[in-house]
């Protein structure tokens, strides 16, 4: 800039003299020169008549926006920045006690606020500079380098607890040989997008290799499908007498903001409610109080002709129809393949005409909404790969069949709650799924599961002998909820206010493994001696 302000300012210079006859200083010839290339503007030696005058002028103009909006922001700004900005660590910090994070990205996002949340040391090695100065700006300890040009520069990592891979999975390979080379000789987890390439990450030395948006697809289809995850492990004991539905609660029916003890839906109907999803969570039901949100979906278990009883008072959901899936990309195709192994009708919704593709359309359209019969099916897949995209389908289909369930796959965890107050039944991302698989290894916990494990088992009375069922503070004390008493060949699931276990009973109590194992702790409860004929 200032070697354009002195050529132009003399070439001005000699043009006002020689050309339009008014003779300028040196001068004044340069602060002309710097008010055009900076655009603040000249008007004391305005107009001009030659025309090679009225052509520098121009010329002189164009130079300095070239200058303005091209030379400044893309070489100056960022020769600043990195002269002037806080420089980002080249060098790993000591990695005793750390976990290394190789490569930022979607699926991580979950268990690195989990490592902030519970103070356990990371660090994130990144190669692009903008997100490890985005990361950085967030709190996250960053090193900047490119593995692929200075190897080195992972030296000190034999120290480290634990590294995780999540580049392409070429890069996440190249990571593993360095990491191993500079004798690191502890556990590499890699996340990949491609399980065809787990044996040869495995050989490569990864401790093991997991691909979490394959298990995303997995746990999107059996939300689903009843075929791939039955509602209740066990529930086939009580035979065709009793069943487990979901009903999704309207915010004008009268179970809405009611608690159960007011409701006393085991008193009147003979049913029991399990719990409520609410937000993407499942919450058990401990006790009377527990209140049933506006929009929640039931987990209740009873007699047939109870539970649709209590279908009038709620909004089913729809079992029925095929299962409608938008989006064939890896989850999508995913969520179809299981679909279509456990014999689920599918139809399946995408912009590309490709092999497995039955409508071919924007799923933002109700024409394509239409074709794909969206209002029959018994469940909606969204496995969108644009989180925007994603929480503009779920309001589009919500608004365009508000009784189907749909169940929405995201990427960042942030935009799950973006999805639910857009009207989705379920939403899961794949940094939760991840976030899942890799805190047990690393932190040695487990973290919220997708679905809690509900299980009926058949027990002996144990200390509930000569009590009633439900008024002996069951729920209360373990979680777990006797649910229905098999006597004399018959099951009872609805209790009159002086039944009492006998010995020879044999309860039929629904909890979680956890709630079980307490229950049977509390009451002294054994294993029925004979399954339900």
């Amino acid at each position: 800039m200032p070697m354009a302000v002195l050529i132009f300012g003399g070439i001005y210079m000699l043009g006002s003299t020689y050309l339009e006859g008014k003779p300028v200083n040196y001068w004044s010839s340069l602060e002309w020169a710097s008010e055009t290339l900076t655009t603040t503007g000249y008007g004391a030696y305005a107009p001009w008549k030659h025309p090679v005058m009225i052509l520098l002028v121009i010329l002189t103009q164009f130079v300095g926006m070239f200058f303005l909006v091209l030379v400044f922001p893309v070489y100056v700004l960022p020769y600043i920045e990195e002269r002037f900005e806080m420089r980002l660590p080249h060098v790993l910090p000591p990695m005793e006690g750390r976990v290394l994070f190789y490569r930022y990205g979607p699926a991580l996002d979950s268990l690195l606020e989990e490592f902030q949340r519970t103070s356990s040391a990371f660090v994130i090695f990144e190669e692009d500079m903008p997100l490890a100065r985005s990361l950085r700006d967030r709190g996250y300890p960053i090193v900047f380098g490119n593995l692929d040009e200075d190897p080195g520069i992972l030296a000190g990592v034999a120290q480290a607890r634990a590294v995780v891979t999540n580049a392409g999975d070429h890069a996440s390979a190249i990571c593993i040989l360095v990491v191993r080379e500079q004798g690191f000789e502890g556990p590499v987890y890699a996340l990949a997008d491609n399980p065809l390439y787990r044996p040869p990450m495995l050989k490569v030395g990864a401790s093991a290799v997991f691909t979490p948006t394959h298990v995303l697809g997995a746990a999107l289809a059996a939300r689903a499908s009843t075929r791939i995850s039955p509602p209740a492990e066990g529930l086939h004991l009580l035979g065709a007498r009793v069943d487990l539905v979901e009903f999704r609660v309207r915010p004008d029916s009268p179970l809405a903001g009611q608690s159960l003890d007011g409701l006393k839906l085991r008193e009147r109907y003979g049913v029991t409610v399990l719990g409520q999803w609410r937000g993407g969570r499942f919450a058990i039901a401990k006790g009377p109080g527990m209140r049933i949100e506006p929009g929640a979906i039931l987990v209740v278990v009873g007699a047939q002709t109870s539970l649709a009883q209590v279908e009038r008072l709620a909004a089913p959901i729809r079992r029925t129809g095929p299962i409608v899936v938008a989006g064939y990309g890896t989850v999508g195709g995913k969520v179809v393949e299981m679909l279509r192994d456990a014999h689920e009708i599918t139809v399946v919704i995408d912009q590309q005409r490709v092999p497995g593709v039955d409508v071919v359309g924007n799923v933002l359209e109700h024409a394509t909404l239409a074709r794909a019969n969206v209002r029959a099916a018994s469940a909606v897949v969204l496995a969108l790969s644009n989180d925007s995209e994603g929480v503009f389908a779920t309001a589009v289909v919500r608004d365009y069949a508000p009784e189907v369930p749909l169940i929405v796959r995201v990427n960042r965890v942030p935009n799950v709650a973006r999805l639910y107050q857009a009207g989705a039944d379920f939403a899961l991302s794949v940094g939760q799924m991840a976030g899942e698989i890799l805190a047990y290894h690393l932190l040695g916990e487990q973290t919220v599961a997708v679905e809690p494990r509900i299980k009926f088992v058949r027990l002996a009375p144990g200390a509930l002998v000569g009590r009633h069922p439900w008024r002996s503070q069951v729920r209360e004390q373990t979680g777990a909820a006797v649910v229905a008493v098999e006597r004399d060949q018959s099951v009872f699931v609805k209790f009159d206010d002086d039944f009492q276990v006998a010995p020879s009973d044999v309860l039929f109590v629904c909890g979680t493994r956890s709630s079980l194992d307490q229950y049977v702790r509390e009451f002294q409860a054994t294993p029925a001696e004979s399954p339900l004929s």
